[in-house]
C-alpha cells in the first residue's frame, strides 16, 4: 500500500526531448525486450533511469541527484549505486502490475552505507550475496563493513601495499558465474597518480584467480563483462568494444563509438555502451588516440549510448544527451521493467511517500 500527499514532482525530473534523443525505434525496441537502462553521469551527479512511454512512444527518461553517482548494479527490484562517500541500496516498492504516476518501478534509496570518498567504480553482488566493489582510490576491490569504510579482499600483485593512492586507476570488475574473476586497470604503476603517464596504452586486465596480467597495450581500458562464454572489455582510449582472446591475450575490437567509453551491458545479442565527451580544460581525457580517430572520420565526441550487434559489429540503436549531461561512468539493464521512476533527496516526496508491508 502506497500513501502519497505530494503533487507530481516527477516533471521536475524528466528530461526534455531537446536533452535527450535517439533513433526513431530504440524506445519501441525497449518496449519489444521488456527492458529499461539505468546509467550515472559523474560530473552532474545524476542517475537517469531510461525506459519507453506506452502513451507517446517515446523515450522516457526520469533522474534524480546522487552526488558523484558513479557504479550501478541492477535488478528487477533493487539498484545498488555508489556516491561520493556512499553506497546506496535502492528498493521497488511497487506489486506486481502496480503503477505510481504512470512509472511501473518506484525505486526507494533505503540504506546507504558510508564508505568515505574512497572512489568506488564497478559494483556487484556475488553468488553469496555478498556486495563487492572497485575502490580505485585504495587500488582493490573490497565490501562492505559494519564498522569501517570498507573491507579489502584484493589488490593487484604490483600493489605494495592498500593504501589511499590512486596508483594504478583500477576501474573495471568482471563477474563470472557469480565471482569476481577480472578487472581493468590503467596502468601498472605503483606510485601515486603514476597510471596518469600510462594512458595510451599501459592499461590491462588482471585474472584476479592467478594475479596473471592477460592483457597489456589497451588505453585506458573499463567495463570488463564476461558475456557468452567471451570476456569483453571496453577500450575506452580508442573509443572501441571488443572481446578478448584468453589464448592469446589479445584484444579484438568489433565496433568504434564516438566518445570515451565507460559502462557496458548486455541483452540477447546485443551489447549497450556509454559514451562521454572529453571533460574541458581535464588532460585526463585529451591527448588520448581517440582524438586522431574522431578527426580521421571527421566525427565529433558524443554523450550517450549506443546498441551495438554483438555479431557484426553494426550500431543498431543509439541515445544522445545534450545540455548539461556530457558524462556518463556506466549503464546497466532493469529487466522487465517499462518505465522507472526513482525517489531523491533533493524535495519532500521522500518524506511524504509512505509505503506498508502487508
Amino acid at each position: 500500500m502506497i500513501s502519497d500527499t505530494t503533487h507530481d514532482p516527477s516533471v521536475l525530473n524528466t528530461i526534455h526531448e531537446h536533452d535527450i534523443f535517439g533513433d526513431r525505434e530504440f524506445p519501441t525496441w525497449l518496449t519489444q525486450q521488456q527492458i529499461s537502462l539505468a546509467c550515472t553521469t559523474y560530473q552532474t551527479s545524476r542517475l537517469i533511469l531510461i525506459g519507453a512511454a506506452p502513451e507517446t512512444k517515446k523515450i522516457s527518461a526520469f533522474w534524480r541527484i546522487f552526488d558523484r553517482a558513479m557504479g550501478l548494479y541492477c535488478t528487477r527490484d533493487r539498484i545498488y549505486l555508489s556516491s561520493k562517500y556512499q553506497l546506496w541500496q535502492l528498493d521497488n516498492v511497487l506489486t506486481a502490475g502496480g503503477q505510481h504516476q504512470g512509472y511501473d518501478r518506484l525505486y526507494i534509496p533505503r540504506i546507504a552505507y558510508t564508505t568515505g570518498d574512497i572512489d568506488i567504480h564497478d559494483v556487484a553482488v556475488d553468488s553469496s550475496g555478498q556486495v563487492i566493489f572497485i575502490s580505485t582510490l585504495l587500488n582493490c576491490i573490497a565490501t562492505l563493513s559494519d564498522r569501517h569504510s570498507c573491507k579489502p579482499l584484493w589488490k593487484p600483485p604490483f600493489i605494495s601495499q592498500y593504501i589511499n593512492e590512486d596508483r594504478c586507476h583500477l576501474n573495471g570488475l568482471a563477474m563470472v558465474a557469480g565471482e569476481a574473476k577480472y578487472v581493468t586497470a590503467s596502468s601498472q604503476s605503483d606510485v601515486v597518480d603514476g597510471w596518469r603517464d600510462r594512458r595510451q596504452n599501459g592499461g590491462i586486465v588482471i585474472d584476479i584467480e592467478s594475479d596473471n596480467i592477460i592483457v597489456t597495450g589497451l588505453s585506458m581500458p573499463h567495463s570488463p563483462r564476461w558475456y557468452q562464454d567471451k570476456l569483453w572489455v571496453l577500450n575506452s582510449g580508442r573509443g572501441e568494444l571488443g572481446y578478448v582472446d584468453l589464448d592469446t591475450g589479445n584484444f579484438h575490437a568489433i565496433a568504434f563509438c564516438p566518445g570515451y567509453l565507460r559502462g557496458l551491458a548486455f541483452w540477447q545479442n546485443r551489447a549497450i555502451v556509454g559514451l562521454s565527451k572529453p571533460r574541458g580544460g581535464d588532460k585526463t581525457f585529451s591527448g588520448l588516440e581517440l582524438d586522431e580517430l574522431l578527426i580521421k572520420k571527421d566525427a565529433e565526441p558524443r554523450c550517450g549510448i549506443m546498441v551495438i550487434d554483438i555479431n557484426t559489429g553494426t550500431i543498431v540503436h543509439w541515445v544522445r544527451f545534450e545540455g548539461v549531461v556530457t558524462e556518463l561512468y556506466d549503464v546497466q539493464i532493469i529487466p522487465e521493467v517499462q518505465r522507472a521512476m526513482a525517489l531523491g533527496f533533493q524535495s519532500e516526496e521522500i518524506a511524504q511517500l509512505i509505503t506498508l508491508e502487508v
